[in-house]
């Protein structure tokens, strides 16, 4: 049996967690409140959400303020100057890169058993394929991502995903595999009369199903304002033949994590830095550039006003300005240039979104080595980067296949459709590379009498559907043989009309 009665589980206390360091005076309400207290807005959660905030163009140059020293040695904002905030996403396009590159092509299921690879082809459908894409993307702003596999109001098996600022894991173990129980702290709009709100929201998730808070000024409150008016839920709500419901529960706790390396440390942490330094840079040379009056700096002799507020005001307004001449006292205005030298930024530009591709184990599309023809080894080294990384999370994303597929087989065996629990089942994932076809088809033909004519076809950069191919090759050469055997009978006598009928 693969689920678990749930009915008096629902309300069972945390004792692993108390086994994990609490202290034994402390109840599980106030252990889970002090964790969540100090992971809330731990340096760790605070990047993880920084590494979403940066994909979506929200950088930290959005909210630089110009300033200077003032009289008394201070920092003080000038609110007198251009001050741009320009982002050149350099980080997002590394995402996206490393995601389309593993997971941009359709994976493929090998498997033995045909019926077991129709289930699992229904369950991975275009719409799960979008989503462990996204999730690849999320675990790279998050360092880690959250599959939740679940039945939803139609009763159809699917899967959520969850960021990793969403979610407080309880490892079982030191080497981050199984987990003990999980806190998931989200945010969602109310209303309170005709205003809205916004309200923390806590789920807690262990072996006795799903337990849901309301999370304010730290403390935990059950939350009953839910459809089901219960704040302890089973993952599983099963309606009998006589009308019952039955709850049951997974024997393994429903969240499956896609980490984007052992460490679990998101990409943002890697090229931050870098990415700031090229928005300041790009920001600074259009405020030196819209700087026009600064750049040259203007030295007054014997200025008839008041003060220099009022030079510039005259100045702008009328593009005049009075001075005095008389006796001695010569006025006059002198100018003394400033130049901004554009090549300097340009230098310093280049390098810095050279080093973002270079320790964000990426590539450029733009590199000298796909000038002119480039050959298949120019084009694998400067993929070789992306690909080590590639070859990590894969790593990572075949260990979260195989929960998920735990977890799968328990649903086609609930659900009358077969067990294939010791079934064996490979994932093979289709990284997008460049090639060069001319190289790989020159290779395939060089090969012919020496590998199989499938594994041939398999290479062939033309060819999606390897069995199909091989069937056509199949006909085709039974048509060929057939023409050549009519060509040469010596029994025709009209060999070019062959394909007549013999009734005729």
């Amino acid at each position: 049996m693969f689920f678990k009665h749930a009915l008096d589980a629902v309300t069972a206390t945390i004792t692993n967690l108390i086994a994990q360091g609490a202290n034994s005076r402390m109840t599980d309400k106030q252990f889970l409140e002090h964790e969540i207290s100090r992971w809330e807005n731990s340096p760790e959660r605070m990047m993880q959400i920084k590494g979403f905030l940066y994909f979506e163009g929200n950088h930290d140059i959005l909210y630089r303020k110009r300033e200077m020293i003032g009289e008394n040695g201070d920092l003080q904002e000038v609110k007198n100057l251009p001050n741009n905030h320009i982002v050149d996403n350099r980080y997002a396009i590394l995402v996206n890169q490393k995601a389309n590159y593993l997971l941009g092509n359709p994976f493929v299921i090998d498997t033995k058993n045909e019926q077991y690879a129709e289930c699992l082809n229904e369950v991975f459908n275009k719409k799960f394929m979008r989503m462990i894409k996204n999730a690849g993307k999320a675990s790279m702003n998050g360092g880690i991502a959250w599959l939740f596999p679940y039945y939803d109001e139609d009763g159809e098996f699917s899967f959520r995903m969850f960021p990793a600022y969403e979610i407080l894991p309880f490892w079982h173990d030191r080497d981050h595999t199984k987990l003990d129980c999980a806190i998931r702290l989200y945010l969602v709009i109310g209303y309170e009369g005709t205003e809205a709100v916004t309200i923390n929201k806590v789920e807690i998730y262990d072996k006795s199903g799903i337990h849901r808070y309301i999370w304010e000024h730290g403390v935990l409150t059950p939350d009953v304002d839910n459809p089901e008016k219960n704040s302890d839920l089973p993952y599983l709500i099963l309606e009998q033949p006589d009308g019952t419901r039955i709850a049951y529960n997974w024997n393994r706790i429903p969240l499956i994590p896609v980490k984007f390396n052992e460490n679990e440390k998101p990409l943002l942490k890697r090229v931050k830095s870098l990415q700031d330094a090229l928005n300041v840079m790009l920001s600074d040379f259009e405020n030196n550039m819209q700087e026009d009056n600064r750049n040259t700096i203007l030295i007054l002799k014997n200025y008839d006003g008041q003060d220099l507020g009022e030079f510039r005001r005259n100045l702008a307004t009328f593009g005049a300005v009075k001075v005095r001449y008389d006796g001695e006292a010569k006025g006059g205005v002198e100018t003394l240039e400033i130049n901004v030298n554009g090549d300097n930024y340009q230098k310093i530009i280049e390098i810095i979104k050279k080093a973002i591709i270079e320790n964000g184990m990426g590539y450029d599309a733009k590199d000298d080595r796909l000038s002119g023809n480039p050959n298949q080894m120019n084009i694998q080294s400067m993929y070789s980067d992306i690909d080590l990384e590639a070859n990590d999370m894969e790593t990572e994303l075949q260990a979260a296949f195989d929960e998920l597929l735990w977890f799968i087989n328990v649903h086609l065996a609930n659900t009358g459709q077969g067990d294939y629990e010791n079934e064996d089942v490979k994932i093979i994932f289709n990284r997008d590379m460049m090639i060069n076809e001319s190289d790989v088809i020159k290779n395939c033909r060089d090969s012919v009498g020496i590998i199989s004519d499938e594994t041939i076809v398999a290479m062939h950069p033309w060819i999606n559907d390897v069995q199909d191919e091989l069937a056509k090759l199949q006909k085709q050469k039974e048509e060929k043989q057939k023409e050549m055997e009519l060509a040469y009978n010596p029994f025709n006598p009209n060999p070019d009309k062959k394909d007549k009928p013999d009734d005729e």
